[in-house]
């Protein structure tokens, strides 16, 4: 694997922590400036909805910037929202840098799994874009317990401007180690919007949608269901989320592996275990040994579906991969958003803090669904994913109204993942 996949994954490392460590230090930012916890949450939902809005809107601005030179900007956005964040005097300037650092989030992700997929052959190019979402899973393991240990003994303001140091180090490496690729000749934004006409593209983003929404909605909610079903102290919290961290860079690494064998096997496989464990997840979080074996089991089953679901929106779009693959990444945000809403719904309807697990097994259900029924439709048709040997990329590419000028040849094709 390419030196430059490190520096994409730094990046990814800086994006991951930001995002997830505020949900530790809600209370301080809280007391800081003197708002209710319901309140300071708008930080949270500040930056997901930043995502989904911000991962179309800075691709599309970057149509007609060099790749490269794109996520060197976007870790610059990244930097300025962070300081901004840490520095802020007033709430709803912090609240501004967090949206702020959010818009490049996004795009970050894809781009950068573009990036990453041209940089090694056709068979290992699952395999590099797991290599890049390693440094987001590994921040649930370290950056996030970290950060939020840093912020309840040296302040908050100190865990922002370190996760904006980390920026400035991910945008350094962008700068020396990865290579100025040329800007794909004779692609506009009605070639990459074209890709949305593509039913197998927007199937993979239902999947998206459900699949990892699944898992949030067993996440989100994870501390009351520890504390108050299965009988852990309120600092055992962190060490079970890193449990759950540790699973995702397992999931991930083996679904980027497997993910360039057989693609669509992998997601009926990880989606289906995904529904089985989460349905279990109300049973076995009764007790501690069980819950925490299962917390592992919902971070690898949810994280192995990341690379096969990127690799198949990109090879699905592989004329125009870059907005696709970006739209995706605020897919993932969305499901987040929709999975923790319904899951305090069930909640707050009186079903108990276990409730949840059966909104998250019924959408990684929802989410195998539409696997099989893309699978269906791609045996129908007789076409197949670049990834999965196929030959013709350039056909999907073609299909999703690009013209056969702007695709990628096979050998280049950019799979889709997460």
């Amino acid at each position: 694997m390419p030196l430059a996949l490190l520096a994409l994954a730094i990046g990814a490392f800086g994006i991951g922590t930001t995002e997830f460590v505020i949900m530790g230090l809600l209370p301080e930012v809280a007391g800081t400036y003197g708002v209710s916890i319901p309140t300071a949450g708008f930080l949270v939902t500040g930056y997901a909805l930043g995502v989904v809005l911000g991962a179309p809107l800075m691709t599309v601005l970057g149509t007609r910037i060099p790749r490269k030179r794109m996520l060197m900007l976007l870790m610059g956005l990244f930097i300025v929202g962070n300081v901004v964040s840490a520095l802020a005097p007033a709430f709803g300037v912090m609240l501004a840098g967090r949206v702020v650092a959010s818009l490049a989030h996004g795009a970050f992700f894809g781009i950068g799994a573009v990036v990453a997929a041209e940089l090694v052959a056709p068979e290992k190019k699952a395999g590099a874009i797991a290599m890049m979402f390693t440094g987001l899973t590994v921040a649930n393991v370290v950056g996030v317990p970290l950060g939020t240990l840093v912020g309840q003994h040296l302040g908050w303001r100190v865990t922002f401007l370190i996760v904006a140091s980390l920026g400035l180090l991910g945008l350094l490496g962008i700068a020396r180690l990865v290579p100025d690729l040329p800007r794909p000749q004779g692609v506009r934004i009605r070639h990459e919007l074209a890709a949305f006409r593509n039913v197998q593209v927007l199937l993979a983003m239902g999947m998206t949608v459900l699949g990892f929404g699944g898992v949030f909605a067993a996440i989100t909610y994870i501390t009351p269901m520890m504390t108050n079903v299965a009988g852990f102290a309120d600092t055992s919290v962190t060490w079970l989320l890193v449990l759950l961290g540790l699973g995702m860079v397992a999931g991930n690494l083996v679904g980027g592996r497997f993910a360039d064998r057989a693609l669509m096997p992998m997601l009926y496989t990880s989606l289906g275990a995904l529904a089985v464990v989460l349905a279990a997840f109300t049973l076995t979080a009764h007790t501690r040994a069980g819950a925490g074996v299962t917390l592992f089991l919902i971070g690898a089953l949810g994280f192995a579906t990341v690379p096969p679901l990127q690799k198949r929106v990109l090879d699905q779009a592989a004329g125009a991969p870059t907005l696709a693959s970006a739209v995706n990444i605020g897919a993932f945000n969305l499901g987040n958003a929709l999975a923790a809403w319904l899951g305090g719904l069930v909640i707050a309807a009186g079903l108990g803090w276990t409730a949840p697990n059966w909104v998250g097994a019924a959408l990684a259900a929802s989410a195998l669904a539409l696997a099989l029924v893309s699978g269906a439709l791609e045996r129908r048709t007789g076409t197949r994913a670049g990834g999965e040997g196929g030959s013709r990329v350039i056909a999907a590419g073609a299909s999703a109204g690009a013209p056969a000028s702007a695709a990628v040849p096979a050998s280049a094709a950019v799979p889709a993942h997460h």
